[in-house]
This record gives C-alpha cells, sequence and structure tokens, in this order.
C-alpha cells in the first residue's frame, strides 16, 4: 500500500498537557513519520505519513493521550512528503508551516 500524507489541525485542552509527547509516542509506535507545533492560536498541527490505515489507527489514538481533551480534529489529506522519522517542533508557529 502506498503511504499518504495528512495535515492535521488540533484543538481543544491540548497546549501545555503533554500532547505532543504523545503524539510522537503514538507515531513512533506505529511508524508513522512527519511532525508536530503548537500553533500560536492554541491549536497543535500534525503532518503525518504512513499507509493509509495506519494513519487513521493514530486519528483515532489522538483522544487517548492523558490531560488533553480533543475538541476538534480537522484533516486535510496533502501531497505525499516524505519525513525521516517524526519530531516534535519546539516552540509556537504563527503561521502554517507550509509543508
Amino acid at each position: 500500500m502506498e503511504a499518504k500524507t495528512i495535515e492535521v489541525h488540533i484543538s481543544g485542552r491540548v497546549q501545555r498537557v503533554g500532547f505532543r509527547a504523545c503524539i510522537k509516542k503514538i507515531a513512533i509506535d506505529l511508524h508513522i513519520n512527519g511532525t508536530v507545533i503548537n500553533l500560536h492560536d492554541g491549536r497543535v498541527q500534525v503532518y503525518a505519513t504512513g499507509e493509509p490505515m495506519i494513519i487513521e489507527k493514530f486519528l483515532s489514538m489522538l483522544y487517548s493521550c492523558p490531560r488533553a481533551v480533543v475538541r476538534e480534529v480537522k484533516i486535510t489529506e496533502i501531497p505525499y512528503k516524505p519525513f525521516d522519522d517524526f519530531s516534535i517542533i519546539r516552540g509556537e508557529s504563527h503561521i502554517s508551516t507550509g509543508l
């Protein structure tokens, strides 16, 4: 199966609760590559590349992060982007990373 890439924007109580670290652990466990970053507006942005069925599992597991409260998840499939691993981008972004 061919890999795909998605861009995800997650809102709720998702900053300052260890959410990015939880997302990274899930991604690594599922062999998904990409990035996660806090956005200036309080959301978290994720780019994830992997097999479609594994991406679906990844998305369903976002709700399992302790201390986080996921209220809304917006998913957009974007052109395939290869990533070497899954990394947390430190700091806040004021605009989309434009990947």
